[in-house]
């Protein structure tokens, strides 16, 4: 069990390293429960960042000395996501645009292999970004089919049954999302791998809405690819993707003729931003701040780990575990109201607070008979609190499709935030159903 007492002591300290998080650019003091779409940003990565675009602006490769800067500021960036997935060497790391241009990128790659007569598998709780680079396949006649995985819409978990029955001997891709950007579920990775081994199909682990709320190892959870964007583990606009080194050697990107023909560098697309990779860096020095706080509260977690990766795996596992009390008192128990108990409020996701353990602290729902995106404003101009309703868009995710909505309220709580923001937000959301409902 996690001792309250380091929460409690270490809260303050966290809180202090989020300029933002307390009130917004207006000075208006607010809640801010948007993490999914975009969290916060830590201080010292937008230092770092403005740092490195100051102090490093030559190119790589050059004699000056800010060139040999933005070549050390690159290697240590990619040297950082690389211990941060426990991954085996930097040069498994790509930096990218986003999530979503690193997937296209690996479906273009893999593609090249392709003769048009497998399948590839995923789930019914992608984030698109999951979703339209395999099929884009298909549609292009490189496979025969994408396949959805159910999940169950009662207790948001993905139907291992279904998942397994779809993956044989023709499928290529398998790719999931780790947690659902919606839902909050968290996928059964191990079991994913263990379908995986039957096959001689790719796996890609979609880390986004992960990286932020679990560890992360890809040497024990062994994907071949794992992409996350740095925008949702407070840093900046960008992404990076983990891949097996013999994989980024073997697959062809597409690349400029003159560009590099080994990893990472074959992978990556026009000339590096060093500020991306500053800003990461400093994410985990923060979380290794963090882990060298909480490691005693983990320790049963970390023993076969060392140095830096020790602590961010601490970090990690004690964010886990703290955001587990923020869905408890999301929830509610017994002895406090939550979620649950609020009529007229439908929540899509785990409910069952005995299971928080399989779900972060992301909740998305509706008022009944009122319309999201009205609840959402509502929110905000009434109660300062900050969630978010995509009209049409659900949070480009399939997730709602399967219980038959387009859109909903999402509620997104990270390390950061304080079981007292919780409770603030309950009742603002119990006001607004009388709001709506009457």
């Amino acid at each position: 069990m996690q001792n309250p007492d380091v929460a409690k002591n270490l809260l303050p300290l966290i809180r202090k390293e989020f300029p933002r998080v307390e009130s917004d650019a207006n000075g208006r003091p607010r809640i801010f429960f948007e993490n999914a779409a975009g969290s916060l940003v830590l201080a010292r990565a937008a230092e770092a960042e403005a740092k490195a675009r100051i102090d490093c602006s030559a190119n790589v490769d050059g004699p000056a000395d800010e060139s040999k800067m933005n070549e050390e500021v690159i290697l240590g960036g990619r040297r950082a996501v690389c211990d941060l997935l426990q991954a085996q060497h930097e040069d498994c790391i790509v930096s990218g645009e986003s999530a979503t241009s690193l997937l296209f990128q690996l479906s273009y790659a893999i593609g090249k292999e392709l003769s048009g007569d497998g399948n590839i598998v995923t789930t019914e709780y992608e984030h698109y970004a999951n979703i339209s680079p395999w099929l884009e396949l298909e549609r292009r006649g490189l496979v025969e089919e994408v396949r959805f995985a159910k999940f169950n819409p009662r207790d948001a978990m993905l139907d291992l049954s279904h998942f397994e029955s779809l993956v044989d001997d023709k499928t290529k891709i398998i790719s999931v999302a780790g947690v659902s950007n919606v839902l909050g579920s968290k996928s059964p990775l191990a079991e994913v791998i263990r379908v995986a081994k039957n096959t001689s199909a790719y796996t890609v682990l979609d880390a986004v809405h992960s990286v932020a709320h679990i560890p992360i190892d890809v040497q024990r959870t062994p994907f071949d690819f794992v992409v996350f964007s740095a925008y949702k583990l407070f840093s900046r606009r960008g992404s990076f993707m983990y891949g097996r080194k013999d994989l980024l050697s073997s697959l062809k990107p597409y690349k400029v003729l003159p560009s590099p023909d080994k990893p990472p560098s074959n992978w990556e697309m026009g000339t590096r931003d060093q500020s991306l990779f500053a800003s990461i860096s400093a994410v985990t020095d923060y979380l290794i701040w963090l882990g060298s706080n909480v490691e005693k509260d983990v320790e049963e977690k970390i023993r076969d780990y060392s140095g830096r990766r020790r602590l961010l795996k601490a970090a990690l596992s004690w964010i886990e575990q703290y955001e587990q009390t923020l869905s408890l008192a999301m929830l509610g128990t017994n002895d406090q109201e939550g979620l649950r108990s609020i009529d007229k409020v439908e929540v899509y996701g785990i409910t069952d607070a005995t299971k928080v353990n399989l779900r972060v602290p992301t909740f998305t729902f509706n008022i009944e008979g009122a319309d999201p995106s009205k609840v959402a404003e509502y929110l905000w101009n009434k109660h300062a609190i900050a969630v978010l309703a995509e009209d049409g868009g659900g949070f480009y995710s399939r997730t709602l499709k399967t219980y038959g909505k387009s859109i909903a309220v999402r509620a997104s709580p990270v390390h950061f935030n304080t079981v007292e923001e919780v409770g603030a937000f309950l009742r603002a959301l119990e006001d607004a159903v009388k709001h709506f409902c009457g």
